[in-house]
């Protein structure tokens, strides 16, 4: 199975391939605008973070239907491979105009629009949208987690059950970019340049006769700051046990202990209290277990004693909000421009770019208006010709996007829970445009029909 390196264009689905061999019979090639976008927020969101574009740019990039391609699309459907043939040799060479990663976002804008000939725009929305979507949802979560921690350390724990080892290197990738201090993922600490973190597992303790013997063999295994897992048996005793493995030891510097169940809160503050009675007041205390932004929050509003706080599972698979109600749509074809009337999920016609005032006070209009005074466009053009032209984004740079417009969104949006969502405005032109092509879809496609009313 295809992955992030070797997904290709096999990695989409069925009806992308039937309509892109229509369009080559009919003749249809022309440039067509693909624009994506998050129709509305999940509950409990009042941004977003928009992720995926270096993953999209680097699949286009690659993007040729080759011999064996057209093989797999044959048995598809079930048909010889010359009636294929169209497809053969087919690249993408296509512009690309996206939001930078790091970048809040609020719903309706789009994140990204593609302008190719049709053939070509079709056949790339799967991956867009999966590589979108996806990352979009895990980067705010990760800087959710962030936003709850308020200055203190949070490290990513998530690749065990995340789904699949892709998205696993992604949530990585992610949390580094929303400020995490670290990864357990060594595969994705490496790639990325990121601090690798970890400690030991409930397994460990169990395979020595008590918690000081193993406390002892893993700080002789490791001669530099260690963290133990106090809670196997009984937090009382695992805190005691690794006081004593420290003095003993003389390895206080950089150490620390894991909680990983039960009221953490009220865990955390007897923890405290025993290591500094047995005069440790540097050993932190790290906390995990079912931790996401909500579980974070509590303890900080809580006054847990926490100092570093490891997130995964619910982080990782972005538990209370796992999709995003996105969608990838044609907004231009041939110059003309066109657009949905289907109840709860009409679109906006043409090309479009977002002018973004001080605030996030965002404002929806068309590529070809001039920017507003005092706003920024967010849109970027980073592909022409199917090559990029503009350098992939560091991680700090990135990161620096983040901070700044978070910085920028008003307290109630960055709220943990029941935020108030900003609400992008939509400029005049962009607004008489779909007025214009209503009433134009409205005279030549329903009023005909009118009479079977």
């Amino acid at each position: 199975m295809p992955d992030a390196t070797t997904a290709g264009p096999t990695t989409t689905d069925l009806y992308e391939v039937t309509m892109a061999l229509s369009y080559l019979r009919e003749g249809m090639t022309r440039p067509a605008t693909f624009s994506c976008f998050v129709r509305e927020l999940p509950a409990d969101r009042g941004f977003l973070v928009a992720a995926g574009v270096e993953a999209v740019l680097d699949f286009l990039a690659r993007f040729r239907i080759g011999p064996e391609d057209v093989e797999v699309f044959a048995q598809a459907m079930h048909r010889p491979t010359t009636d294929l043939a169209p497809l053969l040799g087919l690249r993408f060479a296509g512009e690309v105009r996206a939001v930078p990663e790091g970048r809040v976002v609020l719903a309706g804008e789009p994140l990204l629009e593609i302008t190719a000939p049709l053939p070509q725009a079709q056949l790339v929305e799967s991956y867009v949208l999966n590589q979108l979507s996806h990352q979009t949802a895990i980067a705010a979560k990760c800087t959710r987690c962030v936003l709850a921690a308020r200055g203190r350390p949070v490290v990513d724990f998530s690749l065990r059950r995340a789904h699949g080892v892709e998205a696993g290197l992604r949530t990585a990738r992610l949390a580094a970019m929303a400020g995490f201090a670290g990864t357990s993922n060594v595969a994705a600490a490496h790639a990325e340049r990121l601090p690798a973190v970890g400690t030991m597992a409930h397994s460990y303790v169990e395979a020595f006769e008590d918690e000081e013997a193993a406390f002892s063999a893993f700080a002789r295994a490791h001669p530099g700051p260690v963290t133990f897992l106090v809670d196997t048996y009984d937090v009382d005793s695992g805190v005691a046990a690794a006081a004593r493995v420290l003095h003993a030891l003389h390895r206080t510097e950089g150490a620390a202990i894991r909680l990983d169940s039960g009221d953490l809160a009220r865990l955390a503050v007897r923890a405290r209290a025993m290591l500094d009675r047995a005069q440790l007041p540097d050993v932190r205390i790290v906390a995990s277990g079912g931790l996401d932004e909500f579980a974070v929050d509590d303890l900080v509003r809580a006054g847990a004693p926490v100092d570093v706080f490891a997130v995964g599972t619910r982080v990782g698979v972005s538990a209370d909000a796992p999709y995003l109600d996105s969608a990838y749509k044609l907004v231009v074809y041939d110059g003309r421009p066109v657009m949905k009337l289907s109840p709860a999920k009409a679109t906006a016609p043409g090309r479009k770019q977002v002018f973004r005032h001080p605030g996030c006070r965002d404002v929806i209009g068309l590529a070809e208006e001039p920017a507003p005074v005092g706003s920024v466009p967010l849109l970027e053009t980073l592909m022409r010709g199917g090559l990029r032209c503009a350098p992939r984004t560091p991680l700090t740079d990135a990161r620096a996007r983040l901070t700044g417009d978070l910085a920028e969104l008003p307290t109630t949006a960055r709220a943990i829970r029941a935020p108030v969502p900003v609400r992008p405005s939509v400029s005049a032109p962009l607004a008489a445009l779909t007025q214009h092509v209503q009433r134009r879809i409205e005279r030549a496609v329903l009023a005909p029909y009118d009479h079977f009313a």
